[in-house]
């Protein structure tokens, strides 16, 4: 299966590393518009736009299914893109919902989603969590997590503060949804500042719902994979290196 992965900026990168780990597809066309990061700031008619071009992007190649690895784009440009596609396009907000309903077994758990700006007010997880019984639901957005990944920073006192300063009044949080494809590069402190709690990873939770939804299962020894970007290419594709490494052919 060929796939393409569209992301606002490098974060979707951690969705490629879950692919890749898993050996799911023979080829993945991965595009950033790094142009214009983060989409998490931006009104919806706009992230609708600019979800559209990346769709006609896309329709440069020949492919079986398309991931959108941006829950800003998830939350609000769904439906124009499925109505503009001729093949599947998964979305992260649904996978990353019924990964939590596998994952939880009591619904009065206490969920903490972190997003963008866009993805909190859009309460699409929230409404989401609340149709399959979990409301003990709080959204916090963490908009800062996103600049501060696009830099590199994974851990240190940048890191710690951007932390402190949102999460400092959270308390008896069960599970973490991490609503950004950026968020999964500091998902260890995130969970060690919230006394060691479950994480809910983007990339691991498509794979699965990829593999339910669709009865696909497949095992490939290598998976090619091409970026694009709609600035800078050379800087994703060294920061694609970095880090995913060896998974890379």
């Amino acid at each position: 299966m060929r796939v393409g992965i569209f992301d606002s900026g490098i974060g979707g990168l951690t969705v490629v590393k879950s692919f890749l780990e898993d050996k799911l597809f023979e080829e993945i066309i991965y595009y950033g518009d790094t142009a214009r990061v983060p989409y998490g700031s931006k009104d919806k008619n706009t992230i609708i736009r600019y979800s559209l071009e990346a769709l006609e992007f896309f329709k440069n190649f020949n492919l079986d299914m398309i991931i959108v690895a941006c829950n800003t784009a998830t939350a609000y440009a769904m439906s124009e893109l499925q109505e503009e596609s001729d093949i599947p396009i998964v979305g992260v907000i649904e996978p990353g919902v019924l990964a939590c309903d596998t994952i939880i077994n009591q619904k009065d758990k206490n969920i903490l989603v972190l997003g963008t700006n866009a993805t909190i007010d859009s309460k699409q997880y929230e409404t989401s969590l609340n149709a399959i019984g979990f409301y003990n639901v709080k959204s916090l957005s963490t908009g800062l997590f996103v600049p501060i990944v696009e830099e590199g920073i994974f851990q240190g006192n940048v890191l710690d503060a951007a932390i402190k300063h949102y999460l400092e009044d959270i308390c008896r949080v069960d599970v973490v949804i991490l609503g950004c494809t950026h968020f999964p590069l500091i998902q260890d402190s995130i969970s060690k500042y919230l006394d060691n709690c479950v994480t809910i990873h983007s990339g691991d939770a498509i794979v699965k719902y990829i593999k339910d939804k669709f009865d696909y299962d497949k095992n490939f020894e290598k998976t090619n994979v091409t970026f694009f970007a709609s600035e800078n290419p050379q800087s994703l594709r060294k920061r694609a290196k970095n880090w995913l490494g060896d998974l890379l052919v």
